[in-house]
């Protein structure tokens, strides 16, 4: 039998006018020190973004976005900070900031199986 994995999670978050703290969920985040990974699932829902009064590119948006998961896999696309340890990626970009793209403190869970938790969390928590 397997030990279960611990994990943190966070959910991905834009926020179409930061001032106005109104957001919309975006994407899953979960980090596995036992597995020195992070997973990512991320979603741009153009319907909600569109209805908010936002001066936000949508385009600039989705490279965000994209930024995101090129960093979160490692990927040499995602510039310096996807070249960090993976502890350190997911402390970075977890960090508390006042942009368009935001996430919610890291909160923790056990796994079977991550992949799963992702899919779970993602359907849970973004739709």
């Amino acid at each position: 039998m397997q030990d279960k994995i611990l994990y943190e999670y966070a959910v991905i978050r834009i926020f179409p006018k930061v001032e106005r703290e109104e957001f919309i969920n975006a994407g899953i985040m979960i980090y596995a020190k036992s597995e020195k990974r992070i997973w990512i699932k991320t979603f741009f829902n153009e319907t909600k973004f569109r209805a908010y009064e936002t001066e936000l590119d949508e385009e600039q948006v989705k490279l965000n976005l994209k930024s995101f998961e090129l960093i979160a896999n490692g990927d040499k696309e995602g510039g310096p900070i996807a070249q960090m340890d993976v502890a350190s990626r997911f402390r970075w970009m977890t960090a508390v900031r006042s942009s368009c793209i935001q996430t919610s403190r890291p909160h923790p869970g056990f796994s079977d199986d991550v992949e799963k938790t992702l899919n779970c969390l993602f359907e849970e928590q973004v739709g």
